[in-house]
């Protein structure tokens, strides 16, 4: 079992979850995702990784899998400009390469942010730290253990 792996089941035991993650093929978006879990593209839980442009602080966006973040919204939530995470402090801060950024079991904490949309179904699915896991969760228990902020911050 990868690190990634472990690190995630470790913080949804933490948070009094019994989730067990599986395997699917290589599953790098939203779309082939979905496809895996018989879901519709919007109960994937799409992590989307943001540097402040004054900071250099990650913040992290949790969107339904069909939404786009609108980067100004995002950027007045943040309260900084916002630009494109590199790949490198993605890995480092998180310790989740692009593709399996899983919403939990971050290395370093960041702000995080909950699109509205993923509480409209009763279960959700987010990338467990690899490309090839992800797990099934209550939108609720997602928003709980995670601490993020519901907010709109969709296009």
């Amino acid at each position: 079992m990868s690190k990634s792996l472990a690190r995630v089941i470790s913080a949804l035991a933490d948070a009094g979850l019994q989730i067990t993650p599986f395997e699917m093929g290589d599953c790098r978006t939203a779309e082939a995702a979905a496809t895996a879990a018989g879901c519709a593209l919007d109960q994937i839980v799409k992590s989307i990784l943001f540097a402040g442009q004054d900071s250099g602080r990650l913040y992290l966006f949790l969107t339904a899998g069909g939404n786009q973040v609108d980067t100004a919204k995002a950027s007045a939530l943040a309260g900084e400009p916002l630009g494109r995470a590199e790949a490198r402090l993605v890995r480092e801060e998180t310790g989740f390469a692009i593709g399996g950024v899983s919403p939990v079991g971050h290395l370093t904490p960041s702000p995080e942010f909950f699109d509205p949309r993923l509480l409209e179904f009763p279960v959700i699915w987010g990338a467990a730290g690899t490309p090839r896991h992800i797990f099934p969760i209550a939108p609720q228990d997602l928003l709980r253990i995670t601490g993020a902020q519901l907010a709109d911050f969709t296009a």
